[in-house]
């Protein structure tokens, strides 16, 4: 009598911890294996860089400030490079004209 239930409270314990750990959320393949998010890029200091040789610095900071605070990254030097930072190259103004300098 004893050992059934021992059995029975045990199966019950097991049942309980079963159900707690299947409404655990699983985390997805990548997520335990993922790089540690990038630091935040100083988007000033990045923009006056990019905007230096420009003949409107103001409109280049503007819009520049504006895509590096979407997409973190800021392509090195004053033109180009645009295939070092993809998220800066996608983006375009309404017109469908790239959108940051």
């Amino acid at each position: 009598m004893a050992i059934s239930k021992f059995l029975f409270i045990s199966f019950l314990l097991s049942a309980i911890v079963l159900q707690f750990v299947q409404a655990l959320p699983t985390p997805s393949r990548g997520a335990a294996y993922s790089p540690a998010p990038a630091a935040k890029l100083d988007c000033g200091a990045a923009c006056l860089v990019r905007c230096s040789e420009t003949k409107r610095p103001n409109l280049c900071q503007r819009a520049c400030g504006t895509c590096c605070k979407k997409c973190n990254c800021v392509p090195p030097g004053t033109y180009g490079n645009y295939d070092s930072c993809p998220c800066y190259a996608a983006l375009t103004t309404r017109g469908g004209r790239p959108k940051c300098p």
